[in-house]
């Protein structure tokens, strides 16, 4: 069978995406993708799958089609810490987000707020955000990091080398080598050729996600994947959760 690569972050209309499961499928069988579900599975992010009853229905739908079974979870909320294990076995893999960082007396910096803690400075905020992705991946038995270089609204306009320091750049490729979390290159997001370079260096594992929710965004991995290729990466030992394996210990079909 010839190689494709692996969308394994796409969203539908169970969140907050534009087109249905069968739409998702259709639009990456034309880009000569292989598509996987992953959609928002959070009580903070709007239009979301909320409730234990509500990932159920999802999945017992993507059980009737030929793609993968993920689900993007916010670590600030604790929906992923209720599934029962019968329902995390039926992912084929999972994302984490950081769709909020936690500052040291609580506070949470939300990615797509655009007010920030009176007094909070960048340099502030990304020490915080570099100590939440640890906590991130000491304690959430996700397989890929998704968007791992998204900040908050106000300072995304700015330089990568002001935000993205070298000790913070190492502490970010360790935390996500040592807990076997990948390292997703983003369409949507995405990340500066340096970070992917010491991520990939480190031995984390590159995933490819075009974090789609339109029908020009959904399977469009080609940017991604021509970054892999451009740093080494071997087609192969891009994220393939039926080759290489989940957190969530799948083992099953993937359509019906």
């Amino acid at each position: 069978m010839t190689w494709q690569p692996i969308d394994c972050h796409a969203h539908s209309i169970f969140s907050d995406g534009e087109l249905t499961v069968a739409e998702v499928v259709e639009r990456a069988a034309e880009l000569g993708v292989t598509p996987s579900l992953a959609d928002h599975i959070s009580r903070d992010v709007a239009r979301s799958i909320t409730s234990v009853e509500q990932v159920e229905i999802y999945l017992d739908t993507l059980d009737q089609f030929d793609v993968l079974r993920a689900g993007e979870f916010c670590w600030h909320d604790n929906l992923w810490r209720e599934l029962p294990g019968t329902l995390v076995r039926r992912f084929t893999h999972r994302l984490g987000s950081l769709h909020a960082i936690q500052l040291d007396d609580g506070t949470l910096v939300h990615a797509f707020s655009r007010r920030l803690p009176q007094g909070l400075t960048v340099q502030q905020y990304m020490d915080a955000h570099t100590d939440t992705l640890e906590r991130f991946a000491r304690e959430m038995p996700v397989d890929v990091l998704a968007h791992p270089t998204l900040v908050t609204l106000p300072f995304r306009g700015i330089d990568v080398d002001t935000l993205w320091s070298e000790e913070r750049e190492i502490r970010v490729v360790d935390a996500l080598f040592d807990a076997g979390i990948a390292f997703e290159i983003s369409s949507r997001y995405p990340p500066h050729e340096r970070l992917v370079r010491r991520a990939i260096d480190r031995g984390v594992r590159i995933s490819l996600g075009s974090d789609g929710h339109t029908r020009t965004q959904v399977a469009d991995v080609a940017r991604p994947l021509a970054l892999a290729r451009a740093l080494g990466v071997a087609d192969d030992d891009l994220y393939d959760p039926m080759r290489h394996g989940s957190k969530t210990g799948f083992s099953g079909r993937t359509a019906a």
